[in-house]
Order: C-alpha cells, then sequence, then structure tokens
C-alpha cells in the first residue's frame, strides 16, 4: 500500500481538504448546526474544544495514523463537516474511514455517499489498499445503517472497546470491504449518486 499523503479529494457536492488550523472556525460552526457535540455516540468537539480536536489530527497525521479531512460545500467552501483515514497499517495494506460528522442540515443528503465514494475511490485504486474498515458505537444506529448502505459488512463486535465522551464504556461495532468487494460496491454506490441528482 502507497503512504497515505495529504490530499484533495472532489466530486460535487464536496470537496475533501486536509484538516488544518485555519478550519477551526468554520468546523466549530458546523458542530454548533445541531450542537452535535451533545451526541453522546460521536467524536464531535464541543465549540471550546476544536482546536484541540485539530490539533490531535494534525500529531496524529504526523505520526502516520490519520489523515483528517475538512468537508467543504463544493460550490460555497463552507465547513459542513470532517471525516477522515485512521487507524492505518501499511504492513497489511489496511486503513479505516471514520471520525466522519457532518453539521445537521446536511445530514441525510448525497454528502455523506459522495464523500464515502471519495474515500474508498482513493484508498483501493491510488493507495492500494486491501481492506477498508469502519467502527461504531453500538448505540450509534444512524452510523450503522449509514456504513451499510454503502456495502459494507458488519465483522462483529468488540465488547467493552472504547471509553465514550461521558466516561461510559461502549462496545464497537467493526465493519470493513475487501479490494475484491469495491467494484461491485462502487458500481452500487454511482447508481445511488447519479439518482439523487
Amino acid at each position: 500500500m502507497k503512504p497515505v499523503e495529504a490530499v484533495t479529494l472532489e466530486r460535487a457536492p464536496v470537496r475533501l481538504v486536509p484538516l488544518e488550523l485555519e478550519h477551526e472556525s468554520g468546523l466549530a460552526a458546523a458542530a454548533a448546526d445541531g450542537e452535535l457535540w451533545n451526541l453522546r455516540v460521536t467524536s464531535v468537539p464541543e465549540p471550546a474544544q476544536t482546536r484541540s480536536y485539530i490539533e490531535t489530527a494534525l500529531r496524529m497525521r504526523a505520526e502516520g495514523h490519520r489523515l483528517a479531512f475538512a468537508v467543504l460545500d463544493g460550490l460555497t467552501g463552507e465547513v459542513i463537516g470532517s471525516t477522515s483515514f485512521h487507524d492505518i497499517v501499511p504492513a497489511v495494506e489496511r486503513l479505516e474511514i471514520g471520525y466522519t460528522w457532518y453539521a445537521q442540515r446536511f445530514q441525510r443528503s448525497a454528502v455523506n455517499t459522495t464523500a464515502k465514494w471519495l474515500l474508498m475511490q482513493h484508498a483501493f485504486e491510488t493507495l492500494g489498499a486491501q481492506l477498508v474498515g469502519w467502527r461504531t458505537d453500538n448505540f450509534n444506529f444512524a452510523s450503522q445503517r449509514a456504513i451499510e448502505r454503502l456495502g459494507a459488512k458488519k465483522d462483529g463486535v468488540l465488547r467493552h472497546h472504547a471509553l465514550r465522551r461521558d466516561g461510559s464504556v461502549r462496545d464497537t461495532v467493526m465493519y470493513s470491504l475487501s479490494a475484491g468487494e469495491w467494484p461491485e460496491v462502487r458500481a452500487h454506490l454511482e447508481h445511488q449518486l447519479t439518482r439523487q441528482r
């Protein structure tokens, strides 16, 4: 697998650009649309924690573990959310997609499907990943449905796996998609995106 380097990915209606400190105010505004930090099952930063959230993502990028993106509205350039490649393991040609969230008014739109299409295409076709994974909180049913709509397969549940922001311990639902499954999933997503126009 090729190294995961900072890159811009674009397909209407979104543009994914490497997350930088300059995105702080836009990211805070996106999170404020729906007060997303109040959702127990997400990693959305509180407004006062946005800079720290970005600094953590930049540190993880420098260490080679994560490449975070600001998700921008393709027409206006407004920051509408964030998503990442993370848990990057070149030795087994695997990475995961996560840390994904969008301003409330962009949820249930073509934004998530398009962003995931861009990330999967880059992972499989440019980087040469053999497996792309996802993980989500066992109580984040909306996220589980969204991952399943992408064509990912449920691998199982890691019990008592990670801390939530409120200090409780969650079970983590794991999903994956293999390089061999990507062509069929790509065709399905292309059909969905064409239909949504």
